[in-house]
Parts: structure tokens; sequence; C-alpha cells
């Protein structure tokens, strides 16, 4: 009788000791999410939320859900973030529900999940890293039980998951992909078809809102991202950043536990090294294409977290030997995020740190300057969303020129609400003529230069026909192109009674660089298009003289801005 009540004294005192981490846990997020100001592709993903969609230029939306949830609730940072807090609660009950079945130790739990750095910045920073992350872990959870019990409603609730998976992040297909090769045996079961028509029927209304807006997210993360030359740089930072997100101090230790434990005749745990190796060499291979972003591998993290918790909850005496270790990363982990909060003055100093601070003051000294009139910031949607979450508004505008990418403004109406209007565009620096004012705000010097009757037109959009991918050097070449006018109003491109010139001109790009711009035919300017009228036109194009593989767009060229892009990225290969 003794033996089982001190099996049952350590059954409530463990009991206790995890509600407690919990409750401390999520207080510590609460707070973070409150006092943090905003990344800025939180603000961005905020914005997202005032246009619900079923897609998005650059993902899934159900970080726009998460946002809005949250925000309906509390009209600031805490709203914006609260859906990520209670997530993220959710996910490490998930999570200790999966490693409790091999062994359950709750302080081990405790302290190897405090020292993933990563899973402390998906604990409040709200991107579509922290949907992957709640469902990547229910899926994981919901498939350890699903092979064990072959029940049609467990397949039901997977099918759905995996669903959920690809609403929340295109790497979600890695973890459903790489689970299914770990066990093939999974296509003799019946009900295993119900979470394969279930996971691809939630998918169908964004394949939809793909097929409607021409696939922008595929063409983005496919090609538009890869244009840049291959740096050694890319891949030395792709093995830094996985053990520095596994834990600054411990991420080494966590690899060689993870990496240790064998699968055996477990078919869980076979996933998870499937997983595990998978997602590091996908990401590896990445590398020679582009800079892989430190968080892009979350999923294989989730698994290593997993199969180290594993063997060391066997090793435990192995693992003592480096709690001291792990106590200095915790604390490390917990000081930085106490620095970004602002709560220390002199800390704010650092870059790093003021990244997250005074945008609040910043927007409103630019919103004073700017008299209620609208706004457009060049290249880039942070300065555009950090403005409009900060006067809960939607009054800027990001104009994305020739020298940077698409984004979802491209793709919004809100450019339409300001064609023919007179509004403000805002640079960085003093001003260095005499139709611009300066400001100096909490980030630095900034300048405004008054533009009336303003006109551009991101949305129009050519699109070749049969366009040939083998050049000769100097090479000219007829290339038929669609010309499409998505908006509801007829497009002129005549200059007559317009204060601005429109031109327009296509441009070549090697290894991430534009080498050249050329005019296009003047003729252009005498087009008009009507709402939503596509028309045929045959263009003249000129290869470069030289070889090489380059990458063509076409731009559409207003006053006094350098010209959107107007095009997909074209291959154009020179003999």
């Amino acid at each position: 009788m003794g033996k089982i009540s001190n099996q049952n004294f350590l059954s409530i005192k463990n009991k206790n000791l995890f509600v407690f981490f919990l409750c401390l846990t999520f207080l510590l997020n609460l707070l973070q999410s409150y006092f943090t100001g905003l990344h800025p592709d939180e603000a961005y993903y905020w914005v997202f939320s005032k246009f619900l969609a079923w897609g998005y230029f650059d993902h899934p939306p159900m970080v726009a859900l998460f946002i809005k949830a949250g925000y309906s609730l509390f009209k600031n940072t805490l709203g914006l973030r609260l859906f990520t807090v209670i997530s993220n609660l959710v996910g490490l009950i998930i999570l200790y529900q999966i490693v409790k079945k091999y062994n359950p130790n709750i302080s081990l739990f405790i302290i190897m999940i405090s020292s993933v750095l990563l899973f402390h910045v998906y604990s409040f920073i709200t991107t579509p890293d922290v949907p992957l992350f709640f469902f990547s872990i229910l899926f994981l959870y919901l498939y350890q039980v699903y092979l064990k019990e072959d029940k049609i409603y467990w397949a039901i609730l997977l099918g759905l998951v995996c669903g959920a998976l690809m609403l929340s992040k295109y790497h979600g297909i890695l973890l459903i992909i790489l689970v299914l090769i770990s066990n093939l045996k999974l296509f003799k079961r019946k009900s295993f078809y119900a979470v394969i028509f279930l996971g691809i029927f939630v998918c169908l209304p964004h394949l939809y809102w793909q097929y409607q807006n021409g696939f922008p997210s595929f063409y983005y993360h496919i090609i538009d991202r890869s244009a840049t030359p291959y740096s050694f740089d890319y891949t030395s930072q792709y093995f830094l950043d996985q053990l520095l997100m596994m834990g600054p101090l411990v991420g080494w230790l966590l690899f060689y536990y993870g990496f240790k434990q064998k699968a055996n005749q477990d078919a869980f745990l076979r996933s998870l090294k499937f997983v595990l190796y998978g997602v590091f060499i996908f990401f590896f291979l990445s590398t020679f294409k582009g800079r892989v972003q430190a968080q892009w591998p979350l999923i294989e993290f989730i698994a290593l977290f997993i199969l180290a918790y594993v063997y060391a909850s066997k090793n435990i005496n192995h693992f003592s030997k480096f709690k001291w270790l792990f106590g200095i990363n915790i604390l490390l982990i917990v000081l930085v995020r106490f620095i970004i909060m602002g709560f220390i003055p002199t800390a704010n100093k650092i870059v790093f740190v003021a990244s997250f601070q005074g945008y609040d003051i910043w927007a409103k000294q630019i919103e004073i300057a700017a008299e209620g009139k609208n706004i457009i910031f060049k290249d880039g949607f942070q300065d555009a969303s950090y403005y409009n979450f900060y006067t809960n508004s939607l009054n800027a505008v990001a104009y994305n020129s020739i020298n940077y990418r698409q984004t979802q403004y491209d793709l919004w109406s809100l450019e339409n609400e300001i064609q023919g209007k007179n509004i403000y565009l805002i640079e960085e620096g003093k001003a260095d003529s005499t139709n611009q004012e300066s400001i100096e705000t909490s980030k630095g010097f900034y300048h405004f230069t008054l533009i009336d009757d303003v006109r551009f037109y991101p949305k129009i959009y050519f699109d070749p026909i049969n366009f040939p991918k083998d050049w000769n050097k100097n090479e000219t070449k007829s290339i038929t192109f669609t010309l499409k006018n998505p908006y509801s109003k007829t497009i002129s491109f005549s200059d007559d009674n317009e204060k601005w010139k429109c031109s327009f001109q296509y441009g070549l790009i090697k290894d991430g660089e534009i080498i050249s711009l050329i005019p296009l035919s003047k003729s252009l300017k005498n087009l008009s298009l009507k709402a939503n009228e596509t028309k045929l036109l045959s263009l003249n194009i000129t290869s470069p003289n030289q070889s090489g593989d380059f990458k063509l767009f076409l731009s559409i060229k207003t006053e006094p801005f350098a010209g959107t892009r107007n095009s997909k990225m074209i291959t154009l290969k020179v003999k």
C-alpha cells in the first residue's frame, strides 16, 4: 500500500509541475505578445486578415484566420497574437501526449522543450509557421494513434488535419509525404483513402484560388525566389541555423540524441526518422538555389525533438551531465525574450531589438505629417504594413518596382482606391529637392513627395504564348503575348490629359541582377483595354549579346516611378 501511495504522490506532483509549467508559459507568452512590437511579417499578415480569402500571394490562408479570430477580441498586438499563444499551449500538451507513451518524464520534457529556441519564437510571433507548428504536432499525434487503431473516425480527423497543414504553409506537404513514404503499408488500409480524399477536399478552395489568380504562390516560391546566384554562405549558414534554432548551447546535443535514437520496429519512430532526414536533405539541397530561412525546417525540428526526448529518457544519466548547460541555455533565451519586450532601455539601441520597438510612434508621426492623405512606400511590404497596423487603417500602399518583387499588395484592391488621387510618396532619408519635405521620426529621417493625380498599373499582365526558350546572341523575335486588364474600368495608356507619362519596357536579369532595360514600341501607348478585356499583342524581343541563362520580364513604367513587374519572370536561354 505504501508503494502505491508513493506512486500516487509522485503522479500528483508531476501533474502539478506540468500544470505550473503550462500556466507560467502561457502567462509569459501573453506578456510577450502585449509588450513586444510587431515583426514586419506579422503586420503584413494582419493586412491579410483584412482581406480574408482562400489564398494569398505568399502563403495559404490559415495565418489570416488565426489573426482575424484573435484581433476581433483585442485590437492590439495581443489580439493579433492571441491564437498563437493558445495554439502553442495546446500544442505543448499534445506534444507531451506523444512522447509520454515512450517515457512520461515531465521534468525532462520541460527542460528539453524550453531549450528549443524556435519553439519560443513561435509561442508569440505570428506567421504561417504558427499554424504549421500546431497542425504538425496534431498530425503526428493522430498518426501515432491511427497506427494502433485503424478506425474510420481517426482517419477522418487525420484527413482534416492534412488539409489544415496544407492551408497553413506549403512545407506541410513534406511532413505528409515523408510520413507516407515511411509506411507504404498504409495503402492497404481501406480507411486510409478517407485520409487522402479529405486532405485533398479541404485544399480544393485554395487550389481554385491559385488557378483564378494564375498560381502566384507556386510561381514565386519555385521560380522567383530561386533567381539569385549560389553563395557558399547559403549552405554554411543553413548548418549554423540548424544548431541555433534547436538551442544556442544545446542544439548539437539534441541533434546527437535525435540521430542516435533507433527506430527499430517502431513505425512511428521510423516516420520521424524519415522526416528528420528528409527535411534536412530537402532544405540542404535548397541552399544551392537560394537562401534558406532559419525557420523553414520547422517540421524537422519537431521530429528531432521527439526523437531526442525518447533517447534522453532512455539515457537519463548521460542527459544529467548536461543539465547545467540546458539551464544556461534556457536563461539566455528567456533573457532575450525580456530584452525584446523593451524592458531594458539601453538594449533598445541594438539593431535586432530596435526592429521590434518604436514603429507605433513612427507610424503616428508619419500619419500626422501626411495630413490624412494616402501614402505609398516603395519596394517592400514591411513599411506599408507597419503603417496600416499601427494607424488601424488601410491608407498605405506598397509600390513594388522592377527592383523588387511582387507581393500581396500587387493583388489587393488598395491601389485601386488611390488611382487619380493626390498622395504622398514616403522614402527614407532627408529631402534632396525643393518639392520634398523632410520629417524626423523615431526611426530616422524620411521625406515626402506629393504626387498629384497618381497612376500606375501593377495588375495589368503580359502572358507569353509559346515563348521560345532557346535563342541566339542578339536575336530578335516577334513574340505573341496576351495583355489582360483585370480592373473593373477601362484602362488607357495614352498620355493625353495625363500629368505622368506612361511607357513600356522589358528587362533582362542575369544572376539575380537587372542587366538591361529595353523600351518597347511606342505604339503600345495607343492601347485601351476595357474592364476585364484581354488582347493579343506581337512584341519584338531581342536577346542579350552574351550566352547564358536569363530571366525576362515586361514592365509598365509610369512617372515618377521605376515601373512595375507586369509579367512573370520568363526563362530565356542564349546559346
